[in-house]
């Protein structure tokens, strides 16, 4: 069993290494995929049956199909200049700088897609340039997008784990309060807190107007967010209604609209993201997840730290949904009564796993947006990660007393 292990982490070290030495990010994965293969014996038809999984399984081509429509909608607002707009109309209504890195993020972070941190760069990116640098940028993007997804129910993640831990949605959001708080102080204190307030421009000498012009110039968006939320709409097909709303409110012709169709295949960043699909297929395939709780039971630590790595280490290897469909009733088994605590540190774990997984496919578009290496982003959010696995146990401790 340990040789699967050690396997393992000469796969993702063959990946750290070609990124360190500067290779593009998909003749990385190129490498760690070639190491997985031929260290764990897999054979060669099933290399391509496990390639071609990602197209027939729902669940992972939806992924590279919302991030091309995504990046289509991304050229029809760009066309109208309706992000530039409403980052007017944020300055107007907020006339603070930091209010906006800060807020755009968050917000459009409740939208359920790797795709959207395209939309969250493209304010970020106006509101911290020239104060941050690329890699600032993609480190407070996407750990400021991804908050939302620690607690909202809108997430697949908190779903699951609400429906394996039988733990009520409303207590675990209760007691997750905190950590996402101080989610976002992780993200605002050390880069925000730098920007100057004053975004250059005049105060608004109408701010109900400006939130008016700031719903016009964003109604796309929150049309896909009402569709998922309201309608129980699964995220591609909201796209695809919004873009076709979109068409015919901003009166597109047919030829505009064949040229955003060419403009949005991005292939570097669609080959970079089903590369890394392709990765979590094998990885899946070795079965080294299944192994890992019995690895980590022997360690000589209380319960609820052996599933505390658990599912850190798990989510580094899977990412949040797969340790969490493995783990979540082993812990609860194992610690029944954990309750709400144990499913939040649970949670927060495969929280902080997820910003510096190399499986993580929004890590990928972060990076590709700024023009930065997946390598520069991980090790700026290695730190934080590791904080926030501290400050995520002492609140285990405190909370088991207080609830």
């Amino acid at each position: 069993m340990e040789a699967q292990f050690l396997y393992l982490a000469i796969a993702f070290c063959t990946i750290i290494a070609l990124l360190a030495l500067h290779r593009p990010l998909y003749q990385s994965i190129l490498g760690g995929l070639l190491v997985t293969a031929v260290l764990y014996r897999i054979p060669p038809v099933q290399w391509l049956l496990l390639t071609l999984r990602v197209f027939t399984d729902w669940s992972s081509c939806s992924v590279l199909v919302s991030l091309y429509l995504i990046t289509y909608l991304q050229r029809a607002l760009e066309a109208r200049n309706q992000i530039k707009l409403a980052q007017q109309d944020l300055n107007g209504l907020f006339h603070n700088r930091r209010v906006n890195a800060t807020g755009a993020p968050l917000f459009i972070g409740l939208l359920p897609s790797a795709a959207a941190m395209i939309l969250c760069g493209d304010i970020v990116k106006d509101a911290t340039e020239g104060y941050l640098d690329r890699k600032e940028q993609a480190f407070v993007t996407s750990w400021l997008r991804h908050v939302p997804e620690s607690i909202l129910p809108t997430y697949s993640g908190v779903l699951l784990m609400t429906s394996l831990s039988q733990v009520p949605i409303s207590k675990f959001m209760l007691g997750m309060l905190p950590p996402t708080i101080i989610l976002v102080l992780l993200g605002y204190i050390p880069y925000i807190r730098r920007l100057p307030k004053d975004p250059g421009t005049e105060k608004s000498t109408d701010r109900r107007k400006d939130a008016l012009h700031l719903v016009q110039h964003l109604w796309s968006f929150l049309l896909i967010l009402t569709l998922i939320l309201l309608f129980d709409m699964q995220v591609v097909t909201s796209m695809v209604v919004t873009i076709a709303a979109v068409a015919v409110v901003y009166r597109f012709k047919a030829g505009n609209l064949v040229r955003m169709a060419r403009s949005a295949f991005e292939m570097r960043l669609l080959v970079n993201t089903f590369l890394v699909l392709v990765l979590k297929e094998f990885i899946g395939y070795t079965g080294v997840l299944e192994d890992l709780p019995t690895a980590l039971s022997a360690l000589p630590i209380p319960m609820y730290l052996i599933f505390a790595l658990l599912f850190f280490v798990g989510g580094i290897i899977s990412g949040a949904g797969g340790i969490i469909a493995l783990g979540t009733p082993l812990a609860f088994a194992a610690l029944p009564d954990g309750g709400m605590p144990l499913m939040v540190l649970l949670m927060c774990m495969s929280h902080a796993a997820s910003q510096i997984s190399p499986t993580h496919v929004c890590l990928v578009v972060a990076a590709e947006y700024y023009d930065v290496t997946m390598g520069d982003l991980i090790k700026k959010s290695i730190p934080y990660s590791l904080l926030f696995v501290v400050i995520s146990i002492g609140y285990y401790l405190l909370s088991i007393h207080l609830f």
